[in-house]
């Protein structure tokens, strides 16, 4: 199997860089596919089941194309790394542009909040998802999964691709934040105080939800992965994800408003 043979790998590099051999083009997007069907399936379980795999796996497959026609081999950096980027970036600037999140969600999204904000108001704590599903006669899973969509749509601002103008290609917004070395004294204490936040967070959930985002964030392994370790289908993955993302979800949507900053 050509994955698994290095040296093939070798020859067809050789033919591309050379001779941009179209042959050794589609050998090498054929072996390197595994990184998109990695990306597609982690994206996927963030976004509505609505939104065709298919669409994801074509925004994936250009990133790939991109990345092979624009990746230089004399820099010291790996094709898997550099692919992982442009795949990435692909699949999440095509989901921007597509507006992919229904308008329905986002009124739905619109009085969750609403309700969010009068329950908690009134019961002095957050809601959960049960309570707030009682005022708007939806079920907690739906929720559940309503919120976790549309924090998804949030963190894409984020990833929003801008033009260098010295190389010509499109970088991700979230990779000129400045880092931890030029944070200022006020930035540095909210990270930390709202990492800490999000440890607690974590500690509080079931034994399943925090094995699911272990998995899933930590080995990132997808959700039918998960789902092969833990005896459980994908679908019971994806509805435990949502949940733990739904108890997170405050700490993390302070967590995307500090880096939008």
């Amino acid at each position: 199997m050509l994955h698994d043979n290095s040296h093939n790998i070798d020859d067809l590099w050789n033919l591309w860089n050379k001779h941009k051999d179209e042959h050794a083009a589609n050998e090498l997007i054929r072996h390197y596919m595994y990184i998109v069907n990695f990306h597609v399936e982690r994206i996927a379980s963030y976004i509505p089941r609505t939104f065709d795999k298919n669409d994801l796996i074509s925004l994936g497959l250009m990133g790939l194309y991109d990345a092979l026609h624009k990746f230089d081999p004399k820099r010291k950096l790996k094709f898997d790394t550099y692919a992982t980027i442009r795949i990435r970036g692909a699949i999440i600037d095509g989901l921007r542009k597509e507006d992919w999140l229904p308008r329905t969600l986002r009124d739905q999204s619109k009085k969750i909040e609403q309700v969010t904000e009068q329950l908690e108001q009134t019961l002095g704590r957050k809601p959960s998802s049960k309570e707030i599903g009682k005022q708007l006669n939806m079920k907690p899973d739906e929720v559940e999964e309503v919120i976790s969509d549309t924090l998804f749509a949030n963190i894409l601002s984020i990833d929003s691709t801008v033009n260098t103008t010295d190389t010509g290609d499109n970088v991700s917004l979230s990779s000129t934040l400045k880092d931890d070395k030029t944070t200022t004294p006020e930035q540095f204490m909210v990270n930390t105080e709202l990492n800490a936040e999000l440890i607690k967070g974590i500690k509080k959930l079931n034994e399943n939800e925090q094995l699911v985002i272990s998995l899933f964030y930590n080995d990132e392994l997808t959700l039918t992965e998960i789902g092969e370790v833990l005896n459980l289908t994908t679908s019971r993955i994806s509805q435990i994800h949502k949940k733990a993302i739904f108890k997170l979800s405050n700490i993390l949507t302070k967590m995307n408003s500090m880096y939008a900053r």
